[in-house]
Formats: C-alpha cells, sequence, structure tokens
C-alpha cells in the first residue's frame, strides 16, 4: 500500500484501486512508485508516498488510544530493539508498537486477549508490511508463560504487567531489556516493586510529557492545547 497525499489529505490505497472522492475518480496503476504524481479525472494531482512509521499512527484501524509516536521513540531509544531481535509484547491492541518493531527488523510475538482486538492488529500488519515478522497472538500472557523463554527484549502494555515481570529472569535474556507501559502511577509502582524484586538492573521510570510548541506574531509559547501527559514507561534489564 502506498499513501496518495493532495495538500493536506491522504489516502492508504493499493496499486489498482479505484478511488472515489469530491476531488474525482482516481484509478490508480498497477505499477506506481513513491514520488510518482496521479490525477483524478477532473485534474487534482495526488503524489505517491511509501507508507512510513509515523503514518501508522494515522491509518492503521484503532481498537483503542494507541500508544504514542514519542512513547515509541522512548521504548526503542531505551531498549535498543533492533534487527534481529526477538521481543515478546502483551496488550497488542492497535499494533503500533509491534508495527514500528517489526518495521525495524525484530521478530515479535505479540498477545491480545480480546479476539477482535487482536483480528484488527493482525490486519493492521499486513498494511505495515510486517506480517512475516509480527506475530499476534489471541489469549493472556500470562496462561502462556511457561512456554516463553530466550527474548532480547520484552514489551508491555497490560494490568496485569506486574505479574510478568516478575518471571522476566527467564523470559528475557541476559543483557536483555523490559519496557512496561501504565497510564497509571499505582500500576507503575507495582511494576518497579516487581522488577526490583527479581533482581532486574538499570531500573528507571519517565513520565513521559512533551509540549507542541506556538509560534505566530505575537510570539512564541508552548501550545495550549493538545496532550502533554500519556503515560509512564518503566524500564531496566536482566543482569
Amino acid at each position: 500500500m502506498y499513501l496518495f497525499v493532495h495538500e493536506d489529505r491522504e489516502h492508504l490505497l493499493e496499486p489498482g484501486e479505484r478511488f472515489e472522492s469530491d476531488l474525482g475518480i482516481l484509478e490508480v496503476p498497477d505499477e506506481v512508485s513513491p514520488g510518482d504524481v496521479v490525477e483524478t479525472h477532473l485534474g487534482n494531482a495526488f503524489t505517491v508516498r511509501r507508507l512510513r512509521g509515523p503514518d501508522l499512527f494515522t491509518h492503521l484501524d484503532r481498537t483503542g488510544a494507541p500508544m504514542m509516536p514519542r512513547d515509541v521513540g522512548l521504548v526503542v531509544g531505551k531498549t535498543g530493539v533492533a534487527a534481529g531481535d526477538r521481543v515478546l509484547d502483551a496488550g497488542t491492541g492497535t499494533g503500533i508498537l509491534s508495527a514500528y518493531m517489526g518495521r525495524m527488523g525484530a521478530d515479535v510475538v505479540s498477545y491480545e486477549i480480546d479476539p477482535d482486538f487482536a483480528e484488527v492488529a493482525r490486519n493492521n500488519m499486513e498494511i505495515a508490511g510486517v506480517a512475516d515478522r509480527v506475530e499476534i497472538r489471541t489469549g493472556d500472557v500470562t496462561d502462556a508463560l511457561d512456554e516463553l523463554s530466550g527474548f532480547d527484549v520484552v514489551t508491555l502494555d497490560t494490568e496485569d504487567a506486574p505479574a510478568v515481570v516478575e518471571r522476566t529472569p527467564t523470559l528475557l535474556s541476559r543483557g536483555g531489556s523490559l519496557a512496561v507501559y501504565s497510564p497509571f502511577v499505582e500500576n507503575t509502582r507495582e511494576v518497579v516493586a516487581a522488577a526490583r524484586e527479581v533482581g532486574l538492573d538499570d531500573i528507571e521510570t519517565l513520565d513521559t510529557i512533551q509540549r507542541e510548541m506556538d509560534f505566530d506574531d505575537r510570539g512564541s509559547r508552548p501550545s495550549t492545547g493538545g496532550v502533554g501527559h500519556t503515560g509512564y514507561l518503566t524500564f531496566a534489564r536482566r543482569p
């Protein structure tokens, strides 16, 4: 799939697809490449772009509040997830984080307890082009912990994250990294306590806050709109 962009409008389309809008009928050629310009029958031009990581946040089907790009960036930066890594993810949701890691070349096994959410996530992995690297499993990860081991990275976005953290000495390889996203500080405290209890190193929790800047003729200041705080991210490593 490619993005077809006209001014401030974007549409995710496949080669050979027919798309109709108030801008006219767009017949997408079977052979199309990034940078091509395709016009509707009314002469409105769309520029073809390759789907990039930030585009996933806008164009993947949502089953809830997806992890924000700034949180994904912290997870990638703090865990060092890279091509060839084996990643265990739990709390798939929309699948934004799994898709990012799969596009980086990691092999991801992700657990989603809701069957409908899991099916949407599988379709999203197809859209993101990582269905061969990201396996979405339907079920509760805590039911499968005895079968899982030797991962380079574990990422969690679930209420029962503390119970999974307790098993990280088995789940993670030596030197492997853990990242836990929590919307509430109470759950975060439990995660930190569990990480300490099992002897993980480099335990660190960040309150993810970001402010966009506004620039106009009157002056410059942080934006008064938007969401500043998204959640808490806890990181640790197996010694």
